[in-house]
């Protein structure tokens, strides 16, 4: 049966829903939810998988553990929405705002989040493997040993970010802005970082093995005990870096600014 309490703030925005159309969430395929009011509500647990909540306002809605896979939040506002715990795997969240949400442990995978706002959001432990974060704005966001396996966080914003531990592996952050972001025990193995901006970044124990670096910015980054063994890092500004204890064997350094940098105890 549908959730009663959805029922009610339907027919509360003028939705009604025939009584046979209540024998499963699945039938929520037929209703025009785009732009329905349902700010601060109690959605918990509940079944929309698939509905279109274009323009909708769930501002400060609990939606914990709710199933909205592939649902449609195109320009959606979730701000300050507690969604830990969620699947919206496959979900539209293109231009999204979802400013403060929690998102601990929701799982995103293949979403499409281009251009979503997630300013100051919780995504610990989410699972954002093969996201499409195109341009999108994740500034001051938490998202500690969170999972961004293969993702494109192309021209992303992380300033000053949390990703500890989290897992970049073969992601594309080409032009993405990580000026002062966390990335201690980040693995980036074989993640693209071309033209990035890594200005004050702490990649201390971070896992850069194969990595493309090329003509990124790290001045001033942190990168001790850093792998860096086969990266690209030619014509990279490591001004001022602290490399020290880092492994650079077989990295490519050619035309890579070095000055002021401290490379002591690194391995070359």
């Amino acid at each position: 049966m549908m959730d009663e309490r959805l029922a009610e703030i339907l027919a509360s925005n003028g939705i009604e829903i025939r009584e046979e159309d209540r024998l499963s969430s699945a039938h929520l395929y037929k209703v025009d939810l785009r732009g329905v009011q349902l700010k601060g509500a109690n959605l918990k647990r509940v079944e929309l998988r698939g509905v279109d909540l274009w323009d909708a306002n769930l501002e400060g809605a609990n939606l914990r553990m709710a199933d909205l896979e592939r649902v449609c939040f195109w320009s959606a506002n979730l701000r300050g929405a507690n969604l830990e715990e969620a699947s919206l795997a496959g979900a539209d969240l293109v231009t999204t705002n979802l400013e403060d949400a929690n998102l601990r442990m929701a799982v995103l995978e293949r979403a499409n989040m281009r251009g979503a706002k997630l300013y100051y959001a919780n995504l610990e432990k989410a699972n954002l493997e093969k996201v499409d974060l195109l341009c999108a704005k994740l500034n001051y966001a938490n998202l500690e040993r969170a999972c961004l396996r293969g993702a494109n966080l192309r021209g992303a914003n992380f300033e000053r970010t949390n990703l500890w531990g989290a897992d970049l592996q073969g992601a594309d952050l080409k032009n993405a802005n990580l000026h002062g972001a966390d990335l201690r025990c980040a693995n980036l193995r074989g993640a693209d970082l071309e033209f990035a901006n890594l200005r004050g970044a702490d990649l201390r124990a971070a896992n850069l093995y194969g990595s493309n670096l090329r003509e990124t910015n790290l001045y001033s980054a942190g990168l001790f005990e850093a792998n860096l063994q086969l990266a690209d890092l030619s014509n990279a500004n490591l001004r001022e870096a602290n490399l020290r204890e880092a492994d650079l064997r077989e990295a490519d350094l050619r035309g890579a600014i070095l000055d002021g940098a401290d490379l002591e105890g690194a391995k070359q």
